[in-house]
């Protein structure tokens, strides 16, 4: 990845930054895309807001933005549905493209993917209202975790630690979305990797507080432990990092973005789920990451803003 940025912050034009949103991450999307905004202002970037939820998207065009910086999370943001009208619109947009971004969305598809490529992710299995819900906690092992498969930012999550409890749960993540999947628990660490370009950032170890890195624990409370270096020995984050780009690209990603993945207590790694629209708060994870590797944000945000592509 080239390191240089664009000299004149003009040259990007008029940038509307998407922000808010109609999905249940909008309270997280307007942080992002508050602080982004800040970033490319304080860069000289013409930079302004725009909510999707109170205006029309042909606005873009009709006030001639040149360029999109998506900090939208979720639904109608990060699936694919936004990134394809802009391509209509021919608007230069940050992150993944279409398809790349309704596969990260999908945490089952996801899987899919990459467990074709010979990636490791842990096991599984899809529930319904049919479902034998026993034959599955025996299948995984207690504890299991439940979750809406096209959500974020862990809406709708439940730990199941107690059998018979995976029916419950699964009545609570089916009010998110209609495909639920369940999955093991990988019980040796949370880890992250993002990805700029064609640069890999050092791995982020995850401790929260709570009882898993839930919504609360990644936004809004302050004793979640984040740890880079992360602690692991230093071929064996080479071999994850090499993994994450791997599976980033299995997926069809770009410009930037995350790569989530757990470790058991044997030392062995799993990949949990991609994010194409990753956090830009002050409890985020990339920014995070970036700072290590001698990336200030507000050089982070440029440099994403750089990438932008149409297709």
């Amino acid at each position: 990845m080239s390191s240089s940025f664009i000299l004149h912050p003009s040259s990007f034009g008029k940038v509307a930054v998407l922000l808010g949103g109609k999905s249940g991450e909008r309270e997280v999307s307007l942080k992002s895309g508050g602080a982004v905004l800040a970033a490319l202002r304080r860069k000289g970037v013409d930079a302004h807001p725009f909510d999707p939820a109170q205006r029309d998207l042909a606005d873009l065009k009709g006030e001639g933005f040149s360029r999109v910086f998506i900090a939208l999370h979720g639904r109608y943001g990060e699936d694919g549905t936004v990134q394809g009208a802009l391509e209509l619109m021919e608007i230069p947009y940050t992150g993944s493209g279409v398809m790349a971004s309704a596969l990260g969305m999908d945490k089952w598809r996801t899987k899919l993917i990459w467990q074709a490529a010979g990636l490791p992710v842990p096991e599984y299995a899809l529930l319904d209202e049919s479902s034998d819900f026993a034959a599955v906690e025996a299948k995984l092992g207690l504890p299991i975790f439940v979750k809406p498969a096209r959500e974020g930012s862990s809406i709708g999550v439940t730990k199941v630690k107690e059998a018979g409890g995976l029916k419950a749960a699964f009545e609570e993540a089916v009010k998110h979305d209609s495909l639920v999947m369940a999955e093991a628990c990988i019980g040796g660490g949370e880890y992250t990797v993002a990805i700029l370009g064609d640069t890999v950032f050092p791995a982020i170890k995850i401790e929260p507080a709570t009882e898993f890195y839930d919504y609360e624990a990644k936004y809004f409370r302050d004793d979640t432990r984040y740890l880079c270096p992360c602690g692991l020995p230093q071929e064996k984050e080479a071999e994850i990092r090499r993994g994450a780009f791997k599976a980033f690209e299995a997926i069809g990603g770009s410009g930037w973005g995350r790569v989530d993945f757990l470790m058991d207590e044997a030392g062995k790694h799993y990949f949990l789920e991609a994010n194409t629209s990753p956090g830009m708060t002050d409890h985020s994870l990339v920014p995070m990451a970036a700072r290590v590797a001698g990336i200030g944000f507000d050089d982070l945000v440029l440099r994403i803003l750089e990438l932008a592509h149409v297709g």
